[in-house]
């Protein structure tokens, strides 16, 4: 059985709040002053009657009760438990002639919090992320900088299958990883998605009270017909505030996670953003365990970089690692880099700048005979 694997950093695929997409700084504005105003009321120990009809004006001037996966609001209030005398507020009627009856007295009244509505995927940017996953048409693919799994499913369905109209993954899985940003590591696939295993707990062998991992170190295990696949998603340390020995000791830890998933199957590879070069210590590391890089395979004629404008070795960060078992399989290796905007690369026609590319990675893949 044929199959291509990849991985690709997105960077981007995120929702935005909706009232960023606004074109007039004015109306923005306006939005983001009527949101301070109303997490403001709504903080107030005791509401006033007075209170109450502010709340109500800007709960309906916003749609903030509306749950409309096409329209979303621009402020929306999350009620955690709106059941009868435990929520902020009752709507009535619908439509256009809806009205809000502000019950709660004040705020140990209800549970909840009020925030800003997020936008779909329809993103100039995201469209471009959508078209370098739609023509590396990879049968499993890692993503890395995803915001949640929500995310990832609407991209799926929205982008790939709705604005490509390019066949959708029918699995997709993300756990959320350590980084406050919200960058975590995901995976779509053709294949079942059987298991998986965190390491956002593994600690520091350095400092046992921090966590080790920037993201995590996800351990997903793909059915196939045979025995079955595992991936180890990395986003290792970025250079940013740069830690190299931060960085190495989670190359390390995922060298150690590596050989004990080879006593559940032959099939392990490493893939992801490991932010360092492949003569870098923790390229090295993990090349001592065994594992190929699959761009060092002589099938392999491209560039030799997968960031910026992958004219330079130090310009590939990005990997697919092999076991030995897997490196007599490999068939092809390629890099699509038509997703990035820089000098030297022939993009997209509709990548025409930094702000609308799909990213500044390349996606890397291989072809496997398994």
């Amino acid at each position: 059985m044929s199959i291509r694997i990849a991985t690709f950093n997105m960077e981007n695929l995120f929702r935005r709040p909706t009232a960023f997409r606004l074109s007039n700084p004015g109306e923005r504005e306006k939005v983001l002053a009527d949101f301070a105003r109303l997490v403001t009321l709504l903080d107030l120990p005791v509401y006033q009657d007075a209170d109450k009809a502010e709340i109500a004006g800007l709960i309906v001037k916003y749609r903030a009760y509306a749950i409309d996966a096409k329209n979303p609001p621009q402020i929306f209030v999350n009620q955690s438990r709106p059941g009868a005398g435990s929520g902020l507020f009752r709507t009535h009627g619908s439509g256009k002639d809806t009205t809000v009856e502000v019950t709660a007295k004040g705020r140990a009244g209800w549970s909840g919090w009020a925030e800003l509505g997020q936008d779909d995927l329809d993103l100039e940017v995201v469209r471009n992320t959508g078209r370098v996953v739609s023509e590396v048409d990879a049968d499993i693919l890692l993503t890395v900088e995803v915001e949640n799994r929500l995310t990832l499913e609407r991209f799926n369905t929205q982008i790939l299958a709705g604005a490509l109209g390019r066949r959708p993954y029918p699995y997709n899985l993300l756990i959320d990883g350590n980084d406050p940003r919200g960058i975590d590591i995901g995976i779509l696939s053709r294949h079942p998605i059987t298991s998986v295993r965190t390491h956002v707990f593994d600690t520091d062998p350095e400092r046992p009270e921090d966590r080790l991992f920037s993201r995590d170190c996800p351990e997903f295990e793909i059915q196939l017909d045979g025995s079955p696949l595992v991936i180890l998603g990395n986003h290792l340390k970025s250079k940013f505030q740069d830690n190299p020995e931060l960085r190495l000791a989670q190359a390390r830890r995922v060298a150690e996670i590596y050989q004990a998933a080879l006593e559940r199957t032959p099939h392990v590879m490493v893939a992801g953003d490991l932010n360092d070069d492949p003569n870098s210590a923790p390229a090295v590391e993990l090349g001592e365990t065994g594992l190929r890089d699959v761009m060092s395979h002589h099938s392999y004629r491209g560039v030799p970089g997968t960031h910026g404008d992958c004219s330079r070795e130090d310009d590939k960060i990005d990997y697919l690692l092999l076991p030995p078992q897997l490196w007599p399989e490999v068939q092809h290796v390629g890099v699509e880099t038509r997703g990035i905007f820089a000098d030297g690369i022939k993009s997209f026609d509709t990548v025409t700048s930094k702000g609308n590319a799909a990213s500044d990675h390349a996606a890397l893949y291989v072809d496997l005979d398994l």
